[in-house]
């Protein structure tokens, strides 16, 4: 199956007798024994294992885990390492998992973050106790471009296992399995789930092995699973998402041109654009370049802060990936010790007509 049928068709596992299109919803918690049966709905649920599959199916993997967030799907990752083990972390990389390994894991994980748009930076922080390099690409919110297939051949050698946090990029534009990671992780509330109106988290495995298995137990033991109709809402906005894609990534791209040529804006992160320093990299292994962007307003955090409260259809809010334009200062949102500049403006470009979402940012900026 191609991309768009597999996201139809890979979610749709029919239990129901009267075999209806679409997967009912089953709510049970518990299930009566018998061979091959569901037990209980932590350790499995027929929606969850509906969601799991597409999930698999779309990164090109063999096993796939939904978790009630994205911070759960990482966190699940970090708990499966042994006491002691050493990390390797994008320097730019989402701060509620980076607040995770510096607070929750501090002196059980060791972790050096790193500048990942160059490989040997990579090289260079791995020691004989490194089980884990975590890549996130593009990053959030500098939108940095890190090479999957390079970093992974470095943790090959090593028999290091990687992890790529594809949240931005999604399966409709980037597969880090089939650049040489192990596991893909995703925050579904974003593009996955795709109208900011469900919490989850997910990992795709590409094998199933010791490490996964590890990973598997956390899921059902630490019971932070979806709920039957949050997987099934998941399920049903996968259907569309590699066209809600497509459009995304056609306005962020003209948005962030239009952008580049403003006087007001000092500077443009996006991966399309040719003048970004991961450019050549992004367009080797992305199909697009996704519809998330940053920018930094001339001036300070005032003056951006200004031009945000002048938009009427971009919401100022925190997170990402919905149908609707979404933008905020990134560095409140990160709180006292960020590394983010202050007047970094970051945007989820919407589905909105791209002449309103222009005239609203023209507006904005003069």
């Amino acid at each position: 199956m191609k991309f768009e049928t597999i996201a139809i068709h890979a979610g749709t596992k029919i239990t129901d007798t009267h075999r209806p299109a679409v997967q009912p919803i089953t709510l049970a918690t518990t299930f009566e024994h018998h061979e091959d049966s569901v037990i209980y709905s932590r350790s499995s649920n027929p929606n969850r294992n509906a969601l799991e599959n597409v999930l698999a199916k779309l990164e090109h993997g063999e096993v796939a885990a939904a978790f009630s967030s994205g911070n759960a799907a990482g966190m699940s990752v970090f708990q499966a390492l042994e006491p002691g083990s050493h990390i390797v972390a994008p320097d730019d990389m989402y701060h509620g998992l980076r607040n995770q390994l510096l607070g929750i894991f501090a002196g059980i994980l060791d972790v050096d973050f790193v500048d990942m748009t160059n490989p040997q930076n990579v090289k260079n922080a791995v020691k004989k106790e490194t089980k884990l390099i975590w890549v996130e690409t593009p990053s959030n919110p500098l939108l940095k471009i890190s090479d999957i297939k390079s970093i992974c051949e470095i943790a090959k050698e090593k028999n290091i296992t990687v992890v790529c946090d594809n949240t931005f990029a999604t399966p409709a534009f980037q597969n880090p399995i089939l650049l040489g990671a192990d596991i893909v992780m995703h925050s579904t509330t974003k593009y996955l789930g795709g109208h900011s109106d469900i919490m989850g988290g997910a990992l795709v495995g590409k094998t199933q092995n010791e490490f996964w298995d590890k990973i598997r137990n956390v899921q059902i033991s630490g019971g932070a699973v979806p709920s039957p109709f949050d997987c099934y809402m998941l399920t049903r906005s996968i259907k569309t998402l590699p066209y809600r894609m497509k459009g995304h990534a056609e306005h962020a791209g003209i948005i962030a041109t239009y952008l580049e040529n403003h006087p007001n804006v000092e500077k443009v992160y996006y991966p399309g654009l040719k003048g970004h320093d991961g450019f050549s990299i992004a367009k080797g292994q992305m199909t697009g370049f996704g519809g998330m962007l940053s920018f930094l307003v001339k001036g300070d955090a005032v003056k951006a802060d200004r031009v945000i409260s002048r938009l009427q259809f971009f919401t100022n809010a925190t997170s990402l990936g919905g149908v609707e334009s979404l933008i905020e200062r990134r560095a409140a949102s990160e709180g006292a010790d960020t590394k983010t500049p202050q007047n970094l403006i970051r945007v989820s470009v919407g589905l909105e007509h791209l002449d309103d979402l222009l005239d609203d940012l023209n507006v904005a900026l003069e």
